[in-house]
């Protein structure tokens, strides 16, 4: 018997006990309902009823959702007329968050407590499409690429301007005179080797073809408890992470319940993880090859072992694909940045004025560099927040907005090629990011400070 048949007949074992022990455990129960943290597996359901009762709630649901992004947000296209990512595409401009009865000016000066007294914290936790129903949710420009992930029952919830490249640049650490390998095409099966044959060595190869490989994931799968029309191989990392960066893709995070307490997830960028040591908005993962088992073995499941074993967990072999898939992940670049020098600084002979002051705010009174020094303006560990202060803890469409946690530090070398931002991505572009901060320190920045800020945060 091979090392996947064992694991996968320990873990069946395993839930039909647990599945037992819930089934006891709501017969026992005298009132409402029992608060499990594994999802339901028996097969007492088919695909049909399945799909009826989700298509039944689908556009109720939407219009809700719909509603509160629309309270929240200026959803209008708005974009810069010349800044634009590393793959072409212009840089959507804010801030986009609506204020009720105040200015940003007289928000800057209330304290937490006022704020949070009168509701008028524009930032509150973001919550998912479906926020009961959960799972992996990908942009319409992604699905008219890849229509395998197309979902039935959700369609997805931020507008394309607020979002990445369709096709990020690709950027190699060993081969940085190639520039975009991309060259504005998306990687998938079809093209990787084509691309990438005599540019990597057979290990990154063989990591590549991985990244690009599907493997059965909780709404993509095979069983009748999925959320495509057709039985699904599943998802790839690429299919979030596309071209090693992201594409605006979200989910729920897996491993908090009950269900309302769970994170809205969005997609982080893979570039520059050789230089990181956490890896995961909020999980302290400490290594690539970690995160990339995780992912896996629960991420892909909701963090239910059980769920896996039904749908067919991939188990990766350590020693050499996971090990394979890091080696690849190892040289993917950030882009360049024309205006830093060696050290991660602004060249003084090549930033612009505004550029230049909004560099000396981020070294000073913003104090960003206490958790983002250069060169790559991470400090590589973990911070709270503790934006709670602000709002109330109550339910926005079935998500509890209630604490966030230690929230990653990630880098902001090309930090303009990745919006939304935030761990929940509720920053749709860097003024909403600079505002956020500027609430959440109580750094009472001006205007014009302000500016300054996002200008240099674009010359990363």
């Amino acid at each position: 018997m091979n090392r996947q048949k064992k694991y996968s007949f320990a873990l069946v074992a395993i839930c039909i006990m647990l599945v037992a022990g819930a089934a006891t455990a709501v017969v026992s129960a005298q009132q409402g309902k029992v608060v499990s943290s594994y999802g339901p597996t028996n097969q007492d359901v088919t695909f049909d009823q399945i799909k009826s009762a989700r298509m039944a709630v689908k556009a109720e649901r939407a219009k809700q959702h719909a509603e509160l992004l629309n309270s929240r947000y200026d959803l209008s296209k708005k974009v810069h007329t010349e800044a634009v990512m590393s793959g072409g595409k212009h840089l959507p401009v804010g801030p986009t968050a609506k204020l009720k009865g105040v200015t940003w000016e007289q928000l800057g000066k209330m304290t937490p407590e006022q704020i949070k007294g009168k509701g008028v914290f524009p930032y509150k936790p973001l919550p998912f499409a479906d926020h009961a129903e959960g799972g992996m949710l990908f942009p319409e420009m992604i699905t008219k690429t890849l229509p395998r992930l197309v979902r039935f029952d959700l369609d997805f919830d931020l507008p394309e301007h607020i979002l990445p490249d369709t096709a990020p640049g690709i950027y190699l650490t060993t081969r940085p005179d190639l520039g975009d390998i991309a060259k504005g095409r998306l990687i998938t099966i079809d093209n990787y080797y084509e691309i990438f044959n005599g540019i990597l060595n057979p290990k990154q190869l063989e990591g590549l073809r991985l990244l690009v490989t599907q493997f059965p994931q909780q709404q993509f799968n095979a069983t009748e408890d999925r959320r495509t029309d057709r039985p699904s191989l599943g998802v790839t990392c690429f299919d979030c992470h596309a071209n090693g960066h992201t594409n605006g893709a979200n989910h729920l995070v897996g491993d908090i319940r009950p269900q309302e307490f769970r994170h809205r997830i969005e997609t982080p960028t893979l570039r520059g993880v050789n230089i990181q040591q956490l890896f995961g908005s909020q999980r302290a993962l400490k290594t690539v090859e970690d995160f990339t088992e995780f992912e896996q073995r629960a991420a892909y499941f909701d963090g239910d072992i059980c769920m896996a074993a039904k749908k067919g967990v991939n188990i990766l072999e350590r020693g050499s694909q996971v090990h394979f898939m890091a080696e690849f992940l190892a040289i993917l670049d950030f882009p360049p940045a024309s205006k830093l020098n060696i050290y991660g600084k602004l060249d003084r002979s090549l930033a612009s004025p505004d550029e230049l002051r909004g560099e000396t705010l981020f070294n000073g009174k913003a104090q960003c560099s206490a958790c983002h020094p250069s060169p790559y303006y991470t400090d590589n560990t973990m911070h709270n927040l503790r934006a709670e202060r602000f709002y109330k803890q109550e339910v926005a469409n079935g998500m509890m907005m209630a604490h966030d946690g230690p929230i990653k530090t990630f880098p902001l070398r090309g930090i303009k090629d990745s919006p939304p931002y935030l761990h929940d991505g509720r920053c749709f572009t860097l003024e909403d990011t600079v505002e956020y901060f500027n609430l959440v320190q109580q750094l009472q920045l001006t205007a014009k400070e302000k500016q300054d800020l996002v200008a240099f945060l674009m010359s990363l």
